[in-house]
């Protein structure tokens, strides 16, 4: 420890106030729900959804801002019944990011809420989290051009907050060692996370510095702690012994929760994405030591890759993430771009792997159940099924491989194969597994023939390891959702992609076993009711998923 102290405000005087008109809301949950109905935001945001329903791309049951540009989610927590996301928001008259703010009880039908973080004194409201206490809601926050700031909320929607010392609590400032993308900064100050132990809160800012021996980028995160949330005392770099990412990655997002009698650093590359730790946590040191990482984007960034993280614990032992997905298109949709992931609950399988599965009641967005029943897929022959389609539908289907190659499932077809997304199971074809010798498997999805369109840009297949017993089935969950298509599977992967099909007959669905047979042991099909089209009422009923 340096002994470094901060506390005092920021140089910087420059006024940022936001254009956007800023609400004071009651403090009761029935004043708030009046106001709400009578509030200018809300009543603009539910007329750009109505506005923007209208374009094919736009998903029905992921969640999309309700206006303008999208990018990484933040805060996420759970806080008197309701999950609350956050995420950086681009006001159309002020494309500034700001924090947009909407909440669920079942991690499926969102509802808006006003912005809830303005910039100023930042220049702009960057990623940050959100640690829940008893009676409030604790934000730490990047503000660019000042510094980490803090903001606490304690109404029942959390509309109301209030900046810790109106300025940055641990402020941005020059210093003479390494530098970072070219500018001087006192450690590394950026998308910071909070946490509490005992007495003390502690924070963790995660980047990259450059290596004194090689002089090469590599991800870095520093900790940092205090006794109140306004002054904070430097402690050290947080992470000993990363052996698992790689030279120009850094720790931006990061999200550090207990899972199982372990711990997990979620975080965002810039250089390759949305990825993770699990470790163990030296709370003598103050260090986290990993042992073991994975990704949740199995390529680069972008175009089109699996962004930020933001993450909370589900009460449980588990963790409930929910990312934010890039869109490959050159020239964006009009309006609006990104979009978020389906929120899922990571669990701790063994001491080094992952269990990820979709969180969240989308059972209730079922209708019109399609299915096929046990039937052997002869080699080498692409069989449609011929009842099931959509561009907005679950699949589950479950499938013995045997000895086959290969299995073939593609999504989003037309008739003709001018537009498919394959995603493919390579059976047993991959890198050997550590401790047992088996030779792992792989799930690619792939997007080179999604769309025909000009304006999509071309992504590397998603390749990701899926290692499966020896009697174990290959058993999928396949989201489709106009722009987006996520794979879950075995419950220990994850993958995704943006797609933009251009023929309005590219809803097929077809699957093929290549060289040898094998044996579809189920596939259910259901349609996706669009989640905007429901009433508060409605969304009060709902039960909440916790």
């Amino acid at each position: 420890m340096n002994g470094e102290i901060y506390g005092q405000k920021s140089e910087i005087k420059s006024d940022y106030s936001s254009p956007i008109p800023q609400f004071d809301f009651p403090n009761t949950l029935e004043e708030q729900e009046e106001a709400l109905k009578r509030n200018p935001l809300i009543q603009r945001f539910a007329e750009s959804r109505e506005r923007l329903s209208d374009d094919p791309y736009r998903p029905i049951f992921h969640f999309v801002n309700p206006e303008g540009n999208l990018n990484d989610p933040n805060g996420f927590s759970f806080w008197n019944g309701n999950w609350h996301l956050f995420y950086q928001a681009y006001p159309p008259e002020d494309p500034r990011q700001h924090w947009g703010h909407a909440v669920s009880k079942d991690l499926v039908h969102w509802r808006d809420l006003p912005l809830a973080i303005y910039p100023n004194p930042e220049r702009a409201s960057y990623s940050g989290s959100a640690l829940v206490e008893e009676n409030r809601v604790i934000v730490n926050y990047h503000g660019t051009e000042v510094g980490n700031m803090v903001a606490i909320s304690d109404d029942p929607l959390l509309l109301n907050w209030d900046k810790v010392t109106g300025e940055a609590v641990i402020p941005m400032k020059e210093r003479d060692s390494a530098l970072v993308n070219g500018e001087a900064r006192s450690h590394h100050v950026y998308d910071p996370f909070l946490w509490k132990e005992d007495d003390m809160y502690y924070s963790i800012s995660g980047w990259r510095d450059r290596d004194e021996k090689t002089g090469r980028l590599v991800a870095t995160a520093e900790l940092y702690q205090s006794p109140d949330l306004k002054n904070w005392e430097y402690v050290h770099q947080f992470v000993d012994g990363d052996r698992f990412t790689m030279v120009e990655d850094d720790l931006a997002c990061p999200y550090f929760w207990p899972i199982g009698d372990r711990y997990i650093l979620l975080f965002f590359s810039h250089y390759s994405g949305g990825q993770y730790m699990l470790g163990d946590y030296d709370k003598e040191r103050n260090k986290f030591v990993p042992t073991s990482h994975g990704y949740f984007n199995h390529g680069p960034v972008r175009p089109g890759g699996v962004h930020a993280p933001s993450a909370t614990p589900d009460g449980e032992g588990g963790v409930v993430t929910i990312f934010n997905i890039n869109a490959p298109r050159i020239n964006p949709s009009k309006g609006w771009n990104q979009i978020m992931s389906s929120p899922m609950r990571l669990t701790l399988r063994d001491s080094d792997e992952l269990g990820i599965e979709p969180a969240g009641d989308f059972e209730s967005l079922r209708y019109n159940h399609r299915s096929v029943k046990q039937v052997t897929l002869p080699a080498n022959q692409e069989i449609v099924l011929e009842d099931i389609s959509g561009n907005a539908m679950e699949l589950k289907a479950k499938i013995n491989p045997k000895d086959a190659q290969h299995i073939e499932l593609n999504v989003l077809k037309s008739p003709d194969r001018e537009e498919y997304t394959r995603i493919t199971f390579y059976n047993n074809t991959g890198f050997r597994k550590r401790d047992s010798g088996n030779q792992q498997s792989m799930l690619s999805i792939d997007t080179n023939n999604s769309s025909i369109r000009s304006d999509v840009q071309s992504r590397p297949p998603e390749n990701a390891p899926l290692y499966l017993e020896d009697d174990e089935n290959l058993e999928l969950r396949i989201f489709i959702d106009k722009s987006v298509v996520e794979l879950f599977a075995n419950g220990k992967q994850y993958a995704a992609v943006r797609v933009y099909p251009d023929l309005e007959e590219s809803v097929g669905v077809s699957i093929r076993s290549q060289g040898q047979e094998s044996e579809l042991i189920s596939l259910d099909a259901w349609q996706m009711k669009n989640t905007w089209e429901i009433s508060v009422d409605e969304w009060y009923e709902k039960k909440v998923w916790r």
